[in-house]
């Protein structure tokens, strides 16, 4: 479970520290403690550069590219890969997290990446499943100012889980004023449109009046988009492209016969004398649909590949790709000067995110239907006494859909001050966040369904009798079936200063401490705990019901950072963190640093240090989940390829994954206004927790049967998934900046602002015993890590107009190999451009406009099926096209 983990109440004051010691600044001005409460600084100078390579996204940046959620601003990080985001969310193969935005940097997990606002941690997404993380639909989006990417491991800096990097989105600090601005987006070919609204206000100047407050408040509409929306999806119905990820259960249902032959023989005689016929030939399968070759198009499709006298269901064909959600965010800060070098502050956040994820109708099984429940609904009915089974689409109950809510607050206070040559901060701070996961269509009483078929009230195979409609009303199910509330408290401590002078100035120095608490809750509805929701259930039902939980443990820690100007050019910097959690273990992380600057144009940096991730609530007590297989998987054993059925399992056995970093790389800066750096990185994790991949399991029957539940009459599987330790993960690559601004001219000012990422290696060991398999350049099991990405932007000032070309690029990789013994394919690469231009009518009044997907290109095919949402990969491509949206902007100081 997604329990919210360690939020740290004045991160932003560890992000001080680092700061002020990896800039050499002289910790003990209490001027200068105000003013770095950042991350890092964008890279204009180089003498703003520190040993930890930090990219730096602007508000500017942000609104020339034309996003307008945290989710939508990460496909612009060039570091971050295999994203969850709406379109990998919706179709909760995550481990029950349906609703969760995560962030992935350099793609080793949302767990491994550590979310920050104004340098202070929020709470983890409650809802029980695989990922611990903040979800980004939590960030108040209009409220940001900058987003500062710290791309280099910090757990000895920030705290255990940063082994991936820092995302810190920055708010406005000390702000007067008020700015009011309107969004609004739509697409060439409907759907996915967006409406947003941000109201912000400050008053007080720290300086003058000795206080400030401000407050802003943003609101966003997002809309769906349905499948039947983009010709892209039309244009590959699963039966032409992947035949394989067609579900054998369609509407009109298919009919499995009896698994002994001598009486499937005998109901193979009673179909055939009632004078069915397929394509003149009679029926001879044990699979069969008494509509096919027909079926019903475009959902339900003839294949043989599904069986050779059934139908399959292409359920791309009656979906939604894109959520529809409401977004409400409202964040408000505050500060007063007590005099004597001492301030206090306060900072409120609240947040609500209500998100609708609606898929294709329930996929249902039936056993023990007779012959004579059904021959009402047949052209002509058959006399039999046996019973089959009926694989269909509970379409009548409507499209599988769950409304999503989640709500996120946090309370930060606390004091600063001076005594001595010291500087010290105090605080205090309680996030919480509550995720409900509400079941409003699609879903239904199965037991009541399983008795309303075999008792012949509802049809499986087309539109029941009208006095049947108000049963199957009845059979529908409106309810909270997932309750998650996660909490985190914490108080902390931190003093700054120097100890000495070496020859290039000053030794400074900070010591800290923390203590937390972090609490878990998970509430099944009664419904849910009965196992008798159609889409939700045990369907073997030998499993144990589902329990509410509710779990707790606290942490301690305590940090030492120095940073040591051995020279005018070289400085050392070193930070040194204990961590202690309850139940799970200790841990120590160093961190050292060097940066050497021989002249002022070129500086060269490194860094090197390990990490620690404790296993969250979710990976170590979280209730069995019951689902089906992310992918479409193939079962020697069974000989099948199918989703089939899964059991989530926590471990409480588990022990922290643990890793170590190494970063080195050099800044140039030949002119004021242009700047290049190269960093290359390298991470290998050991102990990675996960669950054994489905596709080893059935790859393997024999090595992983503990790992197979089978039915003992047909061998059919059911997964366990079990956390585990599970081997290790290890990738290095090279990240590229570069900046350029041109002096003014009769033309205007010119600029290019680029960020690339290449990915030199990343592999991945799936089980203790398997090899390194190679990830990077292909899609691996549940995701894509490209070998290259960049963003590039192509900007032009001429008073009061402004104009941005913008280019996002993915290099093409192999494709998922989705069946035994085929040959892979290559994806070709995706590349996105953006046009938008903006006018400042008056000097409070701005005006822009733009195109998002000029070309309004297409996602490229993919074999992929791991996300559900076929034909193409979600996490890294825009299904939404060409897409226009204009912003008005009033600012009055």
């Amino acid at each position: 479970m997604s329990m919210p983990r360690s939020r740290r109440p004045q991160l932003h004051l560890l992000a001080q520290a680092s700061l002020l010691l990896l800039s050499s600044a002289a910790l003990a001005q209490e001027a200068k403690l105000e003013r770095v409460e950042i991350t890092g600084s964008s890279i204009k100078r180089i003498d703003g550069e520190t040993a930890l390579p930090v990219q730096t996204i602007k508000r500017d940046d942000i609104d020339k590219s034309g996003v307008t959620t945290a989710a939508e601003l990460l496909k612009n990080i060039s570091a971050s890969a295999a994203n969850l985001g709406d379109g990998a969310s919706i179709t909760d193969n995550t481990g029950g997290q349906r609703g969760f935005n995560g962030a992935n940097l350099r793609g080793i997990g949302v767990s491994s990446t550590l979310v920050l606002l104004n340098g202070r941690r929020l709470a983890n997404f409650a809802s029980p499943g695989d990922s611990a993380g903040v979800d980004l639909n939590s960030i108040p989006a209009g409220a940001i100012q900058r987003v500062e990417i710290l791309k280099d491991g910090a757990s000895a800096i920030y705290g255990t889980d940063a082994i991936g990097g820092v995302i810190n989105f920055i708010t406005r600090q000390d702000y007067r004023g008020v700015d009011i601005s309107a969004y609004v987006a739509d697409t060439q070919d409907g759907g996915a449109g967006k409406r947003t609204v941000t109201l912000s206000g400050g008053v007080g100047d720290l300086n003058r009046d000795r206080f400030n407050v401000f407050a802003t408040l943003d609101i966003q509409k997002l809309d769906a988009l349905r499948s039947t929306q983009r010709d892209f999806i039309q244009d590959r119905p699963l039966a032409e492209t992947v035949p394989y990820y067609l579900s054998s259960r369609p509407f009109p249902g298919n009919i499995r016969l009896s698994g002994t032959a001598a009486t499937r023989n005998a109901q193979l005689a009673a179909i055939n004398a009632a004078g069915y016929r397929f394509n003149g030939q009679p029926y001879n399968q044990r699979t069969l649909n008494l509509f096919a070759p027909g079926c019903n198009p475009p959902a339900s499709v003839y294949t043989e590949l599904v069986g050779t006298q059934a139908c399959g269901y292409d359920y791309m064909a009656d979906t939604e790709i894109y959520p529809k959600s409401d977004k409400i965010a409202f964040l408000s800060r505050g500060i007063a000067d007590l005099g004597g070098g001492q301030q206090v502050f306060a900072e409120l956040m609240l947040a609500r995110a209500e998100t609708l994820y609606v898929l294709s109708p329930n996929p249902t099984t039936l056993t023990g239907v007779n012959w004579s429940a059904v021959n009402a609904f047949l052209p002509n009915p058959v006399n039999h006494p046996s019973s089959f089974e009926v694989r269909f689409r509970a379409t009548e109950l409507g499209n599988r859909s769950s409304e999503v809510t989640s709500e996120a607050n946090r309370v930060v206070v606390g004091t600063t001050g001076t005594f001595g040559s010291w500087d010290y901060t105090v605080g205090a701070s309680h996030a919480l966040n509550k995720v409900e996961d509400r079941y409003v269509n699609g879903y239904f009483k199965f037991n009541e369904l399983v008795a309303a078929v075999r008792g012949g009230q509802i049809n499986p195979f087309g539109p029941s009798p009208a006095a049947s409609q108000a049963l199957i009303q009845s059979l529908r199910i409106d309810d909270a079936a997932r309750r998650s509330e996660g909490t985190t408290s914490g108080l902390d401590a931190k003093i700054t200063g120097t100890l000495g002078q070496l020859d290039g100035g000053d030794i400074g120095v900070a010591f800290g401490a923390e203590l937390r608490r972090e609490t878990q809750k998970f509430t099944p509805s009664a419904l849910l705990v009965s196992n008798n929701i159609g889409g939700d259930r045990d369907g073997s039902g030998t499993s144990p019901a589902l329990v509410a939980t509710s779990n707790g443990r606290n942490i301690s820690s305590a940090y030492a950072e120095i940073s040591a100007p051995y020279s005018k050019t070289l400085e050392i910097q070193a930070a040194l963190r204990a961590d202690h959690y309850q139940r799970v273990g200790s841990s120590v992380n160093p961190k050292l640093g060097l940066r050497w600057q021989p002249n002022k144009e070129l500086l060269v940096r490194t860094s090197a240090g390990t990490g620690f991730r404790a296993p969250s609530f979710s990976e170590l007590y979280r209730p069995t989940s019951y689902g089906t297989s992310a992918a479409f998987l193939y079962d020697g054993v069974y000989d099948s390829f199918e989703q089939y059925p899964t059991e989530k399992v926590a471990n409480p056995d588990l022990k922290p994954e643990k890793s170590k970093q190494f970063s080195m790389g050099l800044v140039f800066e030949p002119l004021r206004d242009t700047s290049v750096s190269v960093d290359y990185w390298h991470i290998k994790k050991t102990d990675v927790i996960s669950d054994l991949s489905g596709k080893i399991i059935l790859e393997n029957p024999d090595r992983y049967a503990a790992y197979i539940k089978r039915d003992p009459i047909d061998d059919f599987p059911t997964l366990i998934l079990r956390k585990e330790n599970q081997g290790g993960l290890k990738t290095s690559g090279l990240d590229f900046e570069g900046r350029w601004r041109s002096a003014s001219t009769a033309a205007g000012r010119f600029g290019v602002n680029f960020s690339g990422t290449y990915v030199i290696e990343y592999k991945r060991q799936f089980g203790k015993t398997e090899p390194f398999i190679e990830n990077a350049g292909r899609f691996l099991q549940d995701q894509t890590i490209q070998r290259w990405r960049h963003r590039l932007s192509l900007d032009w000032d001429f008073g009061p107009a402004s104009l941005t070309l913008g280019n996002s690029y993915f290099s093409g990789h192999t494709d998922d190999s989705y069946l035994p013994d085929t040959q892979p394919r290559k994806v070709k690469a995706y590349a996105l451009w953006d046009l938008s231009g903006s006018y400042a009518i008056s000097k409070d009044l701005k005006l822009r406009a733009g195109l998002l997907n000029l070309l309004n290109t297409d996602p490229p095919f993919s074999n992929q099926s791991y996300y559900f949402l076929s034909t193409y990969d979600p996490t890294y491509t825009d299904p939404r096209g060409r897409t226009w949206f204009a912003s008005l902007n009033y600012s009055f100081r």
